[in-house]
């Protein structure tokens, strides 16, 4: 009751300002605002009041307008770019080599034996069809072609292709490299496709090539994939070319290094390879000044002769250039550098900066994206290439129920192989060539908020020249080998000399287009500018509708109070009762009163019965009746609420 009391009495004194109702609140605003359109609306007469009111309402409507276009645009969160200029000596960029030969063939020829005795059929068969009946009596192992094998396709008639296996008289395993006599046609009228089968071959589908070479090479890639995928890494790596026999010399500025300050990882795609200036622990080199006296200067022996012949058609070192703490992607970032030449590369820096949330889709480390980073045993950074290969590899072991051989292994699983997973070449062209899984890796993954670039100038020039080739080789043979022979050769020796241009860096900086003063500046500019208003203005609307909303509260509790006294009424038909109805109405009527009878035994009514026991009578008074108090005390003031 204290509290109902005190309330009202606060709402009586915020409201008491303005009036009790909704026209002299009006009223009162539109004499005491500091708008000039509300005022001439009351002071003016009927017709002026009219026209002002039209002017008012239109305005408040182009204000209102204007607003929500600037709102919406600084919720759209645009940025701009700036591009600053900075001079200051810099680390030197991690260096990534590999040979483009990812191993020596000698030390895996016995692995692929059978595969390559299978591409030598499947080439003869290609090249000269008529005469490869010349080695009939060689049986090939055919297990492998079973799976994927290459075949021709007749589309002189579009409507109805003609599909003919390059060894159509295979059987039992096993097949002549005869011609098979029920083909018709040569590569020369047909194309050469693979094909591609899953549930013991009853869904099949085509990979066409527009050039026999492109299949061919496609093919004996997906072969050896599969060949590879079985053995144990540890092999490989003994496998590929090792970092002694790689670098022949290095130096760094002034100083002298050697393999020895190569870091070594190994990649499928270009088997071992080796890292200078990188690691997350390890500090970063710095460059003491720009040019080609203060790089890093490699001599590489790629061993050319010792290549894969059908896994590996280009000859050349690959070489990459990235920040200390990042993954290289060499296959799809790196540049070749030719045999028999020196490459001179001038760096230039760009430094890209980008803006976080809500201004672009970009991570800081990539601990926000849904995808599990399966490059982060390397101990590296976040990158969306590593992003999106982690999650075409997670979507390869959903569908295929094994991972591919080029990307890292997560633990519990294995990778694809032929004999444990028939379908997985099939299952992974379509997975490949699927629109719906690039979209969905795309939109999981972010790009990193802060990235390095590094751009490179390139020149190539012979190396080394005729007139100094034999000295130069002797000592790099003497070197390496021990030995007074020449070891080496123009075919497979590679120079680089990787430097700064200049310490000048470019910063790419993403800075807010719209930013929360552009936003009050213009809004204010607005109302300013139609009504003549300003924050004030904006207080003293907020001021008005606080006074509505005390008066809306005060009515709805003046009908409550006005309700519950309507029911409280309703329990009398007629009129109030009297006091001497009330206490009739109370009265007990089983009270008799004690009156002397003549007779034997006054103790007994005359038919023998028992008296009564005498009633209590009612009190003749109501002063202990409860009356409502309908009326609640008010301020010092003396109002009645």
């Amino acid at each position: 009751m204290h509290l109902k009391k005190y309330l009202l009495k606060g709402l009586h004194r915020l409201q008491k300002g303005p009036g009790y109702s909704y026209k002299e609140l009006l009223v009162w605003y539109c004499n005491n605002t500091n708008t000039h359109g509300p005022k001439r609306i009351i002071c003016e007469g009927p017709k002026k009041k009219a026209m002002w009111f039209l002017i008012t309402l239109l305005f408040t409507s182009l204000v209102c307008w204007q607003w929500g276009v600037f709102i919406r645009t600084y919720l759209s969160w645009e940025v701009s770019v700036s591009l600053s200029l900075g001079f200051k000596t810099m680390d030197f960029p991690a260096v990534t080599i590999c040979n483009a030969s990812p191993f020596q063939y000698s030390k895996v020829k016995h692995l692929l034996r059978d595969l390559d005795e299978l591409m030598e059929a499947v080439l003869e068969r290609i090249l000269a069809p008529e005469h490869s009946d010349a080695n009939a009596t060689r049986t090939l192992n055919v297990t492998m072609w079973n799976y994927t094998p290459l075949v021709l396709i007749d589309e002189q008639n579009p409507h109805r292709p003609v599909v003919l296996d390059l060894f159509g008289d295979i059987h039992n395993g096993s097949a002549s490299s005869s011609p098979a006599p029920a083909r018709s046609c040569t590569v020369h009228g047909c194309k050469v496709a693979m094909r591609l089968c899953s549930l013991n071959g009853t869904v099949c589908t085509f990979r066409n090539f527009t050039s026999a070479t492109q299949a061919v090479t496609e093919w004996y890639l997906l072969q050896a994939t599969n060949i590879f995928s079985q053995v144990p890494q540890r092999e490989l790596v003994e496998m590929s070319y090792p970092a002694e026999r790689l670098i022949l010399a290095c130096l760094f500025g002034a100083e002298p290094c050697s393999y020895r300050n190569f870091t070594s990882i190994f990649h499928p795609d270009y088997g071992n390879c080796y890292i200078f200036n990188w690691g997350m622990t390890e500090k970063a080199l710095p460059s003491a000044n720009p040019g080609a006296e203060f790089g890093l200067k490699l001599i590489l022996d790629i061993g050319q002769e010792d290549y894969v012949p059908f896994l590996t058609s280009t000859a050349g070192a690959r070489l990459m250039l990235h920040e200390q703490r990042s993954y290289p992607f060499i296959k799809d970032e790196g540049i070749y550098a030719m045999s028999g030449t020196e490459t001179s590369i001038g760096v230039l820096v760009d430094r890209l900066e980008r803006k976080g949330e809500p201004y672009s889709q970009c991570t800081v480390n990539g601990s926000d994206v849904p995808v599990r980073n399966l490059y982060s045993d390397y101990n590296t950074t976040y990158s969306i290439q590593a992003c999106i290969r982690s999650c075409f590899q997670d979507h390869m072991i959903q569908n295929c129920s094994c991972a591919h051989y080029l990307y890292p292994l997560p633990r519990g699983e294995r990778y694809c192989n032929n004999r444990e997973f028939p379908d997985w070449a099939y299952c992974y062209s379509h997975l490949r060539m699927s629109v719906a899984q690039r979209e969905t890796c795309i939109n999981m993954c972010k790009e990193s908020c802060n990235d390095t670039q590094y751009k490179m100038t390139i020149s190539m020039a012979d190396w080394p020249s005729e007139a100094s080739e034999d000295w130069i080789f002797h000592v790099l043979s003497q070197e390496r080998d021990q030995s007074t022979n020449i070891t080496l050769s123009r075919k497979g020796v590679v120079k680089l000399n990787i430097y700064f241009q200049e310490f000048n860096y470019r910063t790419i900086e993403e800075s807010a287009a719209n930013n929360i003063v552009w936003l009050l500046s213009n809004l204010g500019g607005q109302f300013g500018f139609w009504m003549g208003g300003s924050v004030l203005c904006l207080i003293e609307f907020g001021e008005i509708l606080i006074d509505f909303v005390w008066i809306t509260i005060i009515k709805l509790v003046a009908f409550a109070k006005s309700l519950r006294q309507k029911r409280a009424q309703a329990r009398y038909a007629g009129p109030p009762p009297t006091v001497a109805e009330l206490v009739e109405a109370h009265t007990n009527f089983g009270f008799q009163p004690d009156v002397a009878r003549p007779g034997p035994d006054p103790g007994t009514y005359p038919d023998e019965q028992t008296l009564p026991i005498p009633g209590t009578p009612p009190p003749n008074y109501d002063s202990l009746r409860l009356q409502p108090l309908d009326v609640i005390e008010s301020d010092g003031e003396g109002d009645a609420i």
